[in-house]
């Protein structure tokens, strides 16, 4: 550190100019990694040294502000740390006050939560610096509750105005929040509205916290708001933003001490009439009692051995209708038996099933929990599903046709797409024959009967003797003998696929994909997009595929990011099902122009998984173009 004798007047202006080209030039980590640790030791006792950091940082130009402010924010080792070494420095400059009360916290979201610390609880150490405190909160809240900003923007800046947010209302003191109550309520409310509208789960999760975070600060004496979410380290991050202590208010804990200073505070007293007065405090008062314990002599009964009484389930499909669609509900434990039966009973009888199949999917379908059955939804889709692959067409045409029709639900709706999934999964799959073969790490011992004729199993019993005397490395998984089948899915794909985006674009009276209900039209595309996946090597998969280019090309812009996840996900099962041949001989045009709008989106699109899966199409449209390239012509 350089000295001037004399007591001289100096000036530092050439110094703030030259940290401040250096620093916008690329040289603010060298140069503020030094300097910002050394002036925050010298600025802990001297004032003169306050002083002097002050007239640094303010005679910076304007155009190389923004990054000595940040520099300074992002190194200094607290908010205390951080008001010595800039003073009032965000009233003063108009361009520090952008940097750290606009652009810092609403224009980027890079920033850790230390640097989110440091800064606003720099804004909350001073009377002048508070009201930019209460203006920042109020901004942050204001882009949290705008419906726009939370379709528009990516997951990981909501998540950094959140926590801003949480710390704003941290240092937030009592008269502050009562000056702005109504300001914080109203907020909270629209808010709180947008985030649960989402279809992405973080999001209405984010929303749910800062509510109850918001309405815990506001609300001193009415009932404070309460979600049901599943916490995880980001919730549990979130909440602690609102009870932390800054560092440098941080009191070590004495155990040790507190508790001797607790014992201490006690009055002494003698054990025996401790002991007497537990004692005296507990024992009832047994002249009182004595009327009252008259029958405490009978002997009970022992119950130890008896048997809940087995209700047998139905074993004919028409007896399981006819349980499920009595409307007396005496015999709920024959209803709590047929429901858990069901399925392993529409499977055993495919004939008897297909007899009733489109009455049964109708009262799955309308079923509701009469008892607290535990799993009863997974037992009725099961159920659902099995109906399903018993009797594909008729059923698939059944439930497709509910899936537009009036009074349902938005929770049944996306009912018969899961069932549709996974029936459509079901049959798709290859099925499996034939015994399982173990590892040889089992050593089975094979033994024969007697009377059994032991010329039958020799090689069994050598080829038993081999594997048991060998030694094996890696024996792998066990492996099933599998015998080829035909892909049932192949001629019912078209039933499940076509009528669901038939009339998605006509919206009814409870129902409007294209308007408020977009949640179910993100689960319909998702759907789509799987079905579209599952039709590999079937007969109707280039049909499938034009109309699924078709059907993604209305709705390629939409506002809602689970949307377009799911269209991008159309895009990807349409190129990894249909054959090569099939897409450059019938789409080449519909290609080309979604090649062009996936690289819009791959640049532009504020979702982080959007982008993902825009670049993973391009790369699958590249591969295609390549294996077109190999071909001889």
């Amino acid at each position: 550190v350089c000295f001037i004798p004399g007591g001289l007047d100096c000036s530092i202006s050439f110094v703030s100019h030259v940290l401040g080209k250096a620093c916008v030039h690329g040289r603010q980590k060298e140069i503020l990694g030094v300097l910002v640790p050394r002036l925050t030791d010298l600025t802990k006792s001297d004032c003169i040294w306050q002083r002097i950091c002050w007239r640094l940082v303010e005679c910076v130009p304007d155009r190389w502000m923004e990054a000595v402010v940040l520099g300074f924010v992002q190194r200094g080792s607290g908010a205390d740390a951080l008001s010595r070494l800039l003073g009032n420095l965000v009233v003063k400059s108009k361009k520090a006050e952008f940097v750290m009360t606009q652009k810092m916290l609403l224009l980027q979201y890079g920033h850790t939560t230390a640097v989110l610390q440091n800064l606003l609880g720099y804004l909350s150490l001073d009377s002048l610096r508070r009201t930019l405190l209460l203006r920042v909160l109020k901004e942050l809240l204001e882009t949290w509750s705008s419906s726009s900003a939370v379709k528009h923007s990516p997951a990981e800046q909501q998540l950094y105005i959140s926590k801003a947010i949480l710390i704003c209302l941290y240092h937030l003191k009592e008269p502050e929040i009562e000056s702005c109550r109504q300001e914080l309520l109203t907020s909270m409310m629209e808010g709180v509205k947008c985030h649960l509208d989402s279809n992405l789960p973080q999001l209405r999760r984010l929303g749910m916290v800062v509510a109850e975070s918001i309405s815990l600060k506001i609300n001193t004496e009415e009932p404070v708001l309460k979600f049901e979410y599943e916490e995880d380290d980001e919730t549990r991050e979130l909440k602690s933003l609102l009870v932390h202590t800054p560092s440098c208010c941080v009191v070590p804990s004495l155990p040790d001490d507190k508790s001797e200073k607790a014992g201490a505070a006690l009055p002494l007293v003698p054990e025996s009439n401790e002991k007497s007065h537990r004692e005296a405090s507990v024992m009832p008062n047994e002249d009182s009692d004595a009327e009252l314990d008259s029958d405490d002599e009978l002997i009970p009964y022992d119950m130890s051995e008896d048997k809940v009484p087995k209700i047998k389930a139905p074993v004919y499909i028409r007896d399981c209708i006819e349980v499920l669609t009595e409307s007396r509900s005496e015999d709920v434990d024959r209803w709590e038996a047929t429901v858990k039966a069901l399925e392993s009973l529409v499977r055993k009888n495919p004939e008897a099933t297909r007899e009733v199949s489109v009455e049964l999917a109708k009262i799955l379908l309308h079923l509701e929990q009469k008892t607290c059955i535990e799993g009863f939804v997974e037992l009725r889709q099961r159920a659902q599903v099995a109906v399903l692959t018993t009797d594909p067409i008729p059923v698939a045409k059944y439930l497709t046709s509910q899936f537009y029709s009036l009074n349902y639900s938005l929770c049944q709706r996306m009912d018969i797409l899961d069932v549709l999934v996974l029936a459509a999964q079901e049959l798709s799959c290859p099925k499996f024959h034939g015994k399982t073969k173990h590892s040889g790490a089992q050593k089975p011992c094979i033994q024969l009967l007697p009377g059994s004729d032991s010329s039958k199993g020799w090689r069994i019993i050598v080829d038993e003797r081999i594997k048991s005397k060998t030694r094996r490395f890696d024996t792998g998984q066990s492996r099933v003998e599998q015998t080829s089948c035909p892909n049932e899915f192949n001629s019912v794909a078209g039933y499940f696929f076509f009528p669901l985006i038939q009339h998605f674009d006509r919206p009814l009276t409870t129902f409007d994909l294209l308007g408020e209900d977009h949640l179910v039209l993100g689960r319909l595309v998702h759907t789509l997009a799987i079905l579209m996946y599952l039709a590999v090597n079937t007969m109707a998969v280039t049909a499938m595929g034009k109309a699924l280019l078709e059907f993604v090309w209305a709705l390629r812009f939409h506002t809602d990011s689970y949307v377009r996840q799911g269209i991008l996900s159309c895009i990807s099962s349409l190129l990894l099902s249909v054959p090569t041949e099939r897409i450059l001989a019938d789409m080449t045009e519909e290609l080309l122009e979604t090649q062009s709008w996936l690289g819009d989106v791959m640049e532009k699109d504020p979702d982080g998984d959007c982008r993902r899966l825009a670049l993973q199409n391009l790369l699958l449209m590249e591969n295609l173009k390549k294996k077109l390239e190999a071909v001889p012509s």
